[in-house]
């Protein structure tokens, strides 16, 4: 018989080698008889021959490689339609396209856990919220106009906000990325309403245990940063807090400063040593009395806060708080639109202000999911 596509005849030579049953072929690829039918029929995966009088497909095993991809990527959860569009590229692109689709299947799976602890804080009478929410982000760090290195870290997720300030030098810029990555695990973890401070606290211990490994490296043996960060769940987020980056909150049209900075001027302005535009304009106003060490010498702050929807969060390093003033903040944060849209405008007000730090800041929305 000689193979060819649509029928054989009735002398035979193999297709390049031995040709495989449907049965030999589903078994090596681990598919199903059935699912190989039907990729035939939408022809992503069409067999080697078919016998003309019986209709029974036979598989060349050099095919066992795209079957195999594709049983992968159903495994997945992918698409047909985007199935056909991977294996028809070249490697590194069909990569691309399956980076992509993952990442649209953890935002989607974020979303869906967002729903699920607010069910579960609502049915089970932890939660007082009426209905879920949900937020809207987005993040940016940018170097100063003086600066030749950044030391700043910003990052926003569906579930974690977060902004580090390293100290300049003394290996801050990887003492600032290390406490941020040491918090992203959160995003992921199923953490109880009524649990968000211990798992914050968990993740800043952790972000000390980085610190204190890069500091036994770094030839300053040193490792500082700020730390300011946000996870939520449901209406509920966790708050902590070290150094002199800041959290605020716009509410109704008000600005709120929901962190207090861990500096020697703030304390010389709580003793009533200085007053609040004094401090602004201090020599000393960057002088940290806190700060993220590695050592466990200094805690930082931790508090719980209600989430309503139509709130908007900023975090940022003393590289926007310092030079854009507070009035100008709420200006920014109630006209310039969207959460991309309002961080260009603030990093615009930086650099406008002669940008002397490094500017790191995340804006995010609360919004209702119904």
């Amino acid at each position: 018989m000689s193979w060819y596509r649509g029928s054989w005849s009735s002398t035979r030579v193999d297709l390049e080698g031995t040709v495989l049953t449907i049965g030999a072929f589903a078994r090596a690829a681990r598919l199903s008889p059935k699912a190989l039918r039907l990729y035939d029929e939408l022809g992503l995966l069409p067999p080697a021959a078919v016998d003309s009088d019986s209709g029974y497909r036979f598989y060349d095993p050099a095919q066992l490689d795209r079957a195999r991809l594709i049983a992968w990527l159903r495994r997945l959860g992918m698409p047909l339609a985007t199935i056909r569009r991977v294996c028809d590229l070249p490697p590194a692109e069909a990569a691309d396209i399956v980076a992509a689709y993952w990442d649209d299947v953890l935002a989607e799976t974020a979303a869906r856990g967002r729903l699920a602890a607010f069910l579960v804080d609502h049915l089970s009478g932890r939660g007082t919220a009426i209905s879920p929410l949900g937020i809207r982000y987005a993040a940016r760090a940018e170097s100063g106009l003086v600066r030749t290195s950044n030391e700043d870290t910003a990052y926003a997720g569906s579930r974690l906000l977060a902004v580090a300030d390293g100290t300049l030098g003394a290996a801050g810029d990887r003492a600032s990325a290390a406490a941020v990555d040491a918090l992203k695990p959160l995003e992921t973890l199923s953490v109880p309403a009524d649990d968000l401070l211990g798992a914050l606290a968990d993740a800043v211990a952790d972000a000390g245990r980085a610190l204190h490994e890069i500091a036994a490296t770094d030839p300053s043996g040193e490792a500082v940063t700020t730390l300011t960060a946000l996870l939520w769940s449901g209406s509920r987020l966790a708050l902590v807090h070290v150094g002199d980056s800041r959290a605020y909150q716009l509410r109704d049209g008000e600005l709120f400063q929901i962190t207090d900075d861990h500096t020697h001027v703030q304390q010389l302005v709580d003793e009533g040593r200085l007053t609040p535009e004094e401090a602004a304009t201090h020599p000393q106003r960057s002088l940290l009395v806190r700060a993220l060490t590695g050592t466990g010498a200094n805690e930082a702050d931790l508090s719980v806060h209600e989430a309503r929807a139509g709130d908007r969060y900023l975090l940022c390093s003393d590289g926007l708080s310092t030079v854009v003033a507070a009035s100008s903040l709420r200006t920014a944060l109630l006209e310039a639109g969207g959460p991309q849209a309002t961080l260009d405008r603030l990093v615009e007000l930086a650099y406008a202000a002669g940008a002397p730090d490094n500017i790191a800041c995340v804006v995010a929305d609360v919004v209702s999911l119904e």
